[in-house]
């Protein structure tokens, strides 16, 4: 009599059950990857024989193997909480050792880096003074958060439609006199130490498709700045007009001088209709604080700021394996290569075959409770059989050592 085929039952239905438990007890895990239990059935032959025809001896555990289907993907209200759609996992500076893990819940440390609960840094590239990504072996992502240094205005642009129909004007241009001006309009515009200026335009049509730009800063007048020709089509005729305009104003507030700026009009136009201004562009701005962090989906860490200003601070590097089954598992969510895993294959995300990433969101475990749950029912059931089986063998046993 044997009793190994249902004790070799009763051990596999047992870690088919701790398989099983931890899947269920890991179903609120970000990130976590369920596993399933791999079983082999167990046969023993002769040295010299070809083979078996006796029953097996049970069954054994092959494998534990890891599921990395896609997760659903949740939002939350952190930012920096970042979850993956598609293939990769986050490569983590664990005091060095390079980890690798699906569950994108960080946050910024003391010193500016970007970790996980566990302390663990997030890589990637980092940045240069100017916001210039730095290419190269992917490291800790620290983010700055010194304030953003004021950027003095060097070029701008108006567009705009200018009224076909207004009267003509003969009268010598004053910024104090409204008649001698068909229309205005002013935009912001930014020294070297961030201060604002308001840059205002004055139109005077002098003939049919042509108008007399005059210009002023802060309220003083700095002359005529050029004429705009239209052609007959209302479009602008960018040659005829000589554009862009060079402007150059003395400052007296300590900040570069003079002042200079260029004034474009693209896409200006004069139909038959109201005048409008339609955009206003200017490539300054002010100092500002860092108010908040987002990341793309291709990786991309962006500052916002007071004023207004986004300045890259980074990308998240991915990494991708040929099997991922492969991985090793070591906790707090995280997994180590091994050999079956394969080198790591770094690549940034939504390249390739890369999944891309959404900010304010995290992945959620993989974990199917409803199966889980059935899945339970069955395992118990195999083991209770191979009790069962083991009962009967000792049942049958006692039959043999009591005939007389």
């Amino acid at each position: 009599m044997a009793f190994q085929q249902g004790l070799s039952g009763l051990n596999a239905a047992a870690q088919n059950l701790d398989v099983i438990g931890n899947n269920v007890a890991n179903a609120n895990t970000v990130g976590f990857k369920e596993s399933q239990a791999l079983f082999a059935d167990v046969y023993a032959n002769s040295l010299a024989g070809s083979g078996s025809t006796g029953a097996g001896i049970g069954v054994s555990v092959a494998s534990i193997q890891g599921v990395f289907s896609q997760g659903n993907v949740r939002t939350t209200n952190n930012p920096l909480d970042v979850a993956i759609n598609g293939r990769g996992f986050f490569r983590l500076d664990n005091n060095g050792n390079v980890q690798y893990s699906r569950n994108g819940q960080f946050h910024v440390d003391k010193d500016g880096y970007v970790v996980n609960a566990n302390g663990a840094k997030l890589t990637g590239f980092g940045v240069d003074a100017i916001g210039n990504l730095l290419i190269g072996n992917p490291v800790p992502l620290q983010l700055s958060n010194a304030q953003l240094q004021a950027t003095a205005t060097t070029k701008s642009n108006i567009g705009m439609n200018l009224d076909a129909r207004e009267a003509t004007i003969s009268a010598a241009f004053s910024i104090s006199d409204p008649s001698t001006y068909n229309k205005a309009t002013s935009l912001t515009v930014y020294d070297s130490l961030g201060n604002p200026h308001a840059l205002a335009t004055y139109f005077t049509k002098t003939a049919a498709n042509t108008w007399v730009v005059n210009g002023a800063m802060d309220g003083t007048a700095i002359g005529a700045l050029g004429t705009l020709q239209f052609k007959s089509d209302g479009s602008l005729d960018t040659l005829g007009s000589g554009l862009p305009y060079a402007i150059s104003v003395p400052l007296t507030n300590g900040a570069v001088t003079p002042f200079n700026v260029s004034l474009d009009f693209q896409g200006a136009t004069q139909y038959g209709s109201s005048f409008s201004v339609d955009s206003l562009k200017q490539d300054g701005f002010t100092s500002g604080m860092l108010s908040g962090y987002s990341v793309s989906e291709d990786g991309m860490v962006l500052g916002r700021y007071s004023n207004g200003a986004t300045r890259t601070l980074g990308q998240v590097q991915l990494a991708n394996f040929s099997n991922p089954e492969g991985l090793q598992p070591i906790g707090a969510n995280a997994f180590t290569e091994t050999t079956a895993s394969g080198q790591p294959i770094p690549g940034s995300p939504g390249a390739s075959n890369f999944g891309v990433l959404q900010s304010g969101a995290v992945e959620e475990s993989n974990v199917d409770l409803t199966q889980e749950l059935v899945n339970m029912i069955t395992a118990q059931r195999v083991y209770q059989a191979n009790a069962q089986t083991i009962k009967t063998q000792d049942q049958v046993m006692n039959t043999l050592v009591n005939l007389r």
